[in-house]
């Protein structure tokens, strides 16, 4: 009976072991399962974490190129501007000093002289109030002697400086008022400067 009874508790220690082992291997072959589930997820989502923050530096680089881009066009306005309204200042104080007094007088005169058509008709000039006076006392006898035809200056409210002269009693004039000159002479410098700009740019 003792021996019977030894072979069952053998019998029983060996089904419980056998079972503890299997129930064993179950649980370590399905945490083995979990695990590389686990990891191939983590894998998975690393790999999406890392695509998309490459995704978001690319954009980002993109972007502050494109900024810098637009900030670098920007400045070069910004100065293309502020240049120009320098040449125009500089352009217009200088004609404005060689477009008065004697320097503009000598001008009409040589204009005058050398440009108005023959025949019957009167040159007509046009300048501002302060230098009608001035011309009047030392060219107007001059250049009526010189072009053999009337001659008359007038005082132009719109003109700050230089003279408007016409050939023809007034139906058409040329432009010499410091303004109009000022407008030609940047007119053919801007350009030269904008190719500088260009180049530079």
């Amino acid at each position: 009976m003792a021996e019977e009874l030894k072979d069952l508790i053998e019998k029983i220690n060996e089904e419980g072991v056998k079972a503890a082992q299997t129930k064993a291997k179950t649980i370590e072959d399905q945490a083995g399962q979990r695990a590389k589930s686990i990891i191939e997820r983590a894998e998975k989502e690393a790999l999406e974490i890392v695509s998309e923050a490459k995704s978001k530096f690319a954009r980002l680089e993109e972007s502050t190129k494109a900024s810098l881009r637009q900030a670098a066009r920007d400045l070069i306005l910004s100065l293309r501007k502020e240049v120009n309204a320098m040449l125009d200042k500089i352009v217009s104080s200088h004609v404005h000093k060689a477009l008065r007094g004697e320097e503009m007088a000598k001008l009409i005169v040589s204009m005058i002289k050398d440009s108005a058509p023959k025949g019957e008709g009167c040159v007509i000039v046009a300048v501002k109030k302060e230098d009608l006076e001035k011309l009047e006392k030392s060219l107007l006898s001059e250049l009526k002697d010189e072009a053999k035809k009337a001659v008359v200056l007038k005082a132009a409210d719109d003109i700050r400086g230089g003279f408007r002269i016409s050939y023809d009693e007034g139906r058409s004039c040329f432009d010499f008022t410091d303004q109009a000159v000022a407008e030609y002479i940047g007119s053919y410098l801007k350009p030269r400067l904008a190719d500088i700009f260009k180049r530079e740019g």
